[in-house]
């Protein structure tokens, strides 16, 4: 073989729209599997109701939901153990990619049991906590929640007012949660309180509540905007009596809550560019089909701006998300990685949402495409574990080791 023939380089792939930097690349066969599974699941039982749960504000049938998503493994998917799947942090990123491509609603209620009640649980509870709850939760025969925001303390968690006394060998927890999903169809709850435990200090402990305790209401927060296919509730807990062991032993304070935040904000880098592909592959198709002025609008150039505009943002937040779970895998993601990888995508999610709607025009605003209710469920994920300010600041000290929180 002669040196300009060994120079000669292989024939290329064709260049594939849904791909186009080749991220599938960094794939392996079990990773892909997942994806399609997921996928496949997405479209066959979401997609073709989704707008219409979205119009009449409900999630129908979530606890059947719940059960199918529970025999996927999506649930609780990257812990181990219990009868969760164990799966990688890039195969859990890639399933709530996929299910948040089909509403965010979706995605939530998979986050907020696997990500936060159930991790919770895991990296935090007893072994007969564990062993009581986990296997039912990956199943998707107990729905769980997480109760940390309330409504005078959102960004400031540390200023909450719930609070839990010992009463002789007891707890007693009082106070109000809000913003909870899953809480009104729940079995179980993962309460943060204050306390001020005999010998010690004060401190925030979390606590494993049964939802039917007496004492303990959820009442489902109606007239919503934003995330209309999701169960968003109140949490109401009246002196709820506790046993000792109800309270998580294995952490004290705040980085207890904060910790499972991370673990969910990670898997809503992957879910806001779900959002996005879904309305960017909305905008790419009807540019190609919608003619004005005797061709398809994709044919203009200011058009052409706009989608070569949109999937450099889209497969960037593909890239970030991707690097991120692998350094989760590794064991190498810090937290302020993550409010990196949060503050970005979701950001640029919103904004490749709205302009896809000005390539739909007048369509755009139709819930016969998906483009307006991806652009409204990402207000919601824009504010919810952590507001775009929040994560600014976070990075802002993380860059300057200034504190500007306060």
């Amino acid at each position: 073989m002669s040196t300009t023939d060994s120079a000669k380089p292989s024939k290329l792939p064709p260049f594939d729209p849904c791909d186009p930097i080749g991220i599938d690349d960094l794939l392996g066969p079990e990773d892909l599997a997942i994806r399609d599974t997921v996928r496949a699941w997405a479209t066959d039982r979401v997609l073709p109701h989704i707008a219409g749960w979205y119009e009449k504000g409900e999630l129908p049938g979530i606890r059947e939901l719940a059960r199918e998503l529970g025999s996927l493994g999506a649930l609780g998917m990257s812990l181990k153990g219990y009868g969760c799947a164990g799966a990688s942090a890039v195969q859990y990123g890639l399933a709530c990619l996929e299910l948040e491509a089909a509403d965010s609603g979706i995605r939530s209620l998979v986050s907020v049991q696997g990500s936060l009640a159930m991790y919770a649980i895991h990296r935090f509870g007893s072994d007969e906590q564990k062993q009581r709850w986990l296997p039912g939760m990956a199943a998707g025969e107990i729905i769980g929640c997480f109760g940390l925001t309330e409504p005078d303390h959102g960004s400031d968690p540390a200023g909450m007012r719930t609070y839990a006394e010992r009463d002789g060998d007891d707890w007693v927890l009082t106070g109000r949660k809000m913003w909870i999903t899953n809480g009104s169809v729940a079995g179980v709850a993962v309460v943060w309180a204050q306390t001020d435990e005999a010998g010690g200090g004060t401190g925030i402990r979390g606590f494993v509540v049964p939802t039917d305790s007496p004492g303990f209401s959820a009442p489902e927060i109606r007239h919503k905007w934003s995330l209309r296919a999701s169960v968003t509730s109140e949490l109401v807990m009246d002196g709820v009596r506790l046993p000792a062991d109800a309270v998580l032993p294995g952490v004290t304070g705040l980085r207890g809550p904060l910790s499972c935040l991370s673990h969910a904000r990670y898997g809503i880098v992957w879910g806001a560019m779900g959002a996005a592909r879904a309305s960017f592959e909305a905008a790419l198709d009807y540019a190609k089909s919608r003619e004005q002025f005797g061709r398809p609008i994709g044919g203009f150039q200011l058009t052409q701006a706009k989608l070569a505009d949109m999937a450099l943002e889209l497969h960037k937040g593909v890239l970030l998300a991707h690097h991120l779970g692998r350094r989760l895998d590794a064991g190498r993601l810090r937290p302020e990685q993550v409010s990196f990888g949060k503050l970005n995508n979701v950001r640029e999610a919103i904004e490749i949402c709205r302009t896809s709607r000005t390539i739909l025009g007048a369509n755009g605003i139709s819930l016969e495409y998906p483009v307006m209710r991806h652009a409204t469920n990402l207000e919601s994920v824009l504010t919810y574990e952590g507001t775009v300010e929040m994560h600014q600041l976070v990075l802002g000290k993380a860059l300057t080791g200034l504190d500007a929180f306060r």
